[in-house]
């Protein structure tokens, strides 16, 4: 990665100017203040695409999806906390300014690092007892238009995100777990000026008006959704994290607020669910072991790191990465192309290039179709889920793409028989995703985490309880169970069952020193794999700042057309996929991506984090 010049580096916002200066003069003189959250000045943040400098600062670096998370995330790494405490309270304001997203009633996938050990942490969703492989299949016995799955009590899975992240707290908190809740409490108490992102998605949402009480929360006056800059208060979602404070994951999971919840979904009027309190108070978060593998690029070995199943994502951006290097995809550069803002000049990746990418992409998500789902349910073909990633296996699935020059597209590819497995479940059809938030930390202590958090689709089951949404996180699985000869889809619903996500948390490290390199993710459903792997290549193969990385247009296949950012690519590049029998589609791919990398200016070591442009994150630092 050639962060090594300050010639490189973006422009910082001022308060990173002063940061720096004082962190270099100070770092290591003076003891870190007890924490006390200040509430920071909310200016409106404009929605669309906006530019964003870089960030760069030297001891510690927090990167969150709404500038008022990312804000409590740093008062906290001020204050003394770990990487851990931050993420919780980064989580818990998410929970209240970005409630379309992600929160307490969902899930999340957490890695952790301490120097370069990494822990895997599971707050996935799990379907209730009584959910059985019927369950998104209407009367007729085929299933159901996908949103008539999404809105209302069916869809709703066991939360997990507060479990979770209290069994990551017991092991790497640092601050008492009740103080991490002041911005949030404080926050939801004397108000947060409402986002343009939230504002805008308000206006076009068509399902939450049907629950009275998020119709009431979020169309207070006559109907109308709240504008930008609308100083918005949530006391019943105050008092809940009040409660958590205090009495922990037991506070959600038992209790009053459970009871809620659980009523919530059985009494839902048009389509009532099957979580019980029983579900509700028998959730475990889990420690998995991560996927790590291998990587090389521009001379270099790495060791990129991220969630085993039930996540899709480490082993699909692996494959995707992988497969590109058995190829000649590394001698390509990026090249000039409507890279830049919309309808400016900018880096793009080229026409061969993107050949290449989509070809790879097609092989890895034919295999995620047919192999992945919850580990506790679902056998890794050929006994590992290593065997996805053998160098050999994904040296045999690259000589499947056509490269030498006007090679033609696969279009749809097949999945592989990775260790010679032979194949027991039927290939999950295409089902949309959607959602989540990403987080990315690195402490003053070593540690860093990479965090991807969801209620899955906007505004999750449509569901409000007590100042907060329920996730719709069962409609990851596949809807049909099987196949037309009866052979069972692997992501099927069973009970207790984790379905399947493409969230991608990824931690990248030196492999020969084994120092942290990077921690980012991005949210975007199933595409999550594909932002993911764009900034990783772009870091490290391209030796691009985060940021640089971050802004490079999106792009991508899952198996069927080549997916473009709409206005973002030159129509020579179009048109050159085109000539190859790829089937091109330009639309909108709001990511919203967070990194932080490590470089260094003038031999100060630096982190350098970006945010994507596409969405409202910041980066703050010292």
């Amino acid at each position: 990665m050639n962060n090594t010049t300050s010639a490189r580096l973006r422009p910082v916002s001022p308060f990173l100017a002063v940061a720096l200066v004082s962190s270099l003069l100070l770092a290591g003189c003076v003891s870190a203040p007890p924490f006390a959250y200040n509430v920071p000045q909310q200016p409106e943040s404009a929605s669309g695409y906006t530019e964003k400098p870089g960030w760069a600062s030297t001891k510690f670096a927090v990167a969150a999806a709404n500038p008022l998370a990312t804000d409590a995330g740093y008062q906290v790494l001020k204050a003394g906390g770990s990487a851990i405490d931050a993420a919780i309270a980064v989580q818990m304001v998410l929970t209240l300014v970005e409630p379309q997203s992600s929160g307490i009633g969902g899930g999340a996938f957490l890695l952790h690092a301490s120097g370069s050990a990494v822990e895997a942490f599971d707050g996935r969703e799990t379907a209730p007892a009584a959910a059985d492989e019927k369950l998104f299949l209407g009367v007729d016995g085929k299933p159901m238009a996908f949103i008539d799955g999404v809105v209302g009590g069916r869809s709703v899975g066991v939360p997990g995100t507060v479990r979770m992240l209290e069994m990551a707290h017991r092991q790497h908190g640092k601050l008492p777990w009740a103080q991490l809740f002041v911005p949030a409490i404080t926050l939801a108490e004397n108000g947060f000026k409402v986002s343009a992102r939230l504002a805008t998605l308000l206006k076009t949402e068509q399902h939450l008006k049907k629950d009275p009480v998020a119709a009431a929360y979020f169309y207070p006056v006559n109907g109308e959704p709240l504008a930008v800059g609308t100083l918005l208060r949530n006391q019943p979602l105050a008092d809940v994290l009040r409660k958590i404070a205090g009495g922990g994951s037991k506070a959600l999971l038992e209790g009053d607020i459970a009871q809620a919840i659980v009523s919530k979904v059985q009494q839902h009027p048009t389509n009532p669910g099957k979580l019980s309190l029983a579900d509700m108070a028998g959730y475990q978060a889990k420690k998995r072991d991560p996927i790590c593998h291998d990587y090389r690029a521009q001379s270099r070995d790495y060791r990129i790191c991220g969630m085993p199943p039930p996540s899709s994502g480490a082993i699909a951006v692996g494959q995707i990465l992988g497969i590109l290097n058995n190829t000649n995809a590394a001698t390509l550069p990026l090249e000039t192309g409507m890279g830049g803002t919309p309808g400016t000049v900018g880096a793009a990746p080229s026409a061969d290039w993107l050949h290449l990418y989509t070809e790879a992409s097609r092989l890895a998500f034919a295999d995620r179709a047919q192999y992945l789902g919850d580990p506790d349910f679902v056998q890794p073909p050929g006994g590992s889920w290593m065997s996805l990633l053998a160098p050999a296996y994904l040296a045999e699935r690259a000589k499947l793409i056509a490269t030498q020059p006007g090679g033609q597209s696969m279009k749809v590819a097949k999945p592989g028989s990775p260790g010679g497995t032979r194949m027991a479940y039927a290939p999950m059809p295409a089902q949309p995703e959607y959602g989540t938030s990403h987080i990315s930390i690195v402490d003053a202590y070593g540690n860093a985490v990479a965090m991807t958090t969801t209620i899955e689709d906007a505004f999750g089951s449509r569901q409000m309880v007590r100042g907060f949404l329920l996730n719709n996180e069962l409609t990851d699985f596949s809807y049909a169970p099987a196949d037309a000869e009866g052979k069972p889809v692997a992501n099927r619903v069973q009970p207790g069952k984790r379905p399947r996500s493409s969230m991608a948390p990824t931690l990248v490290f030196d492999k020969a020193t084994g120092q942290l390199v990077m921690s980012g993710g991005s949210p975007g459903g199933a595409l999550i794999i594909h932002y993911t792997a764009k900034t990783l290549y772009g870091v490290l193969n391209w030796g691009l700042m985060p940021q640089q990385a971050i802004n490079l247009p999106n792009f991508a296949s899952m198996n069927g057309p080549s997916l473009l950012e709409e206005k973002r690519f030159s129509p020579a590049t179009v048109e050159a996929l085109k000539a190859r029998g790829a089937e091109v589609r330009e639309m909108p791919m709001t990511s919203g991506l967070q990194a932080i990398t490590r470089g260094q200016a003038h031999g100060t070591p630096l982190w350098l984090g970006g945010a994507d442009p596409r969405r409202e994150g910041v980066v703050m630092g010292d």
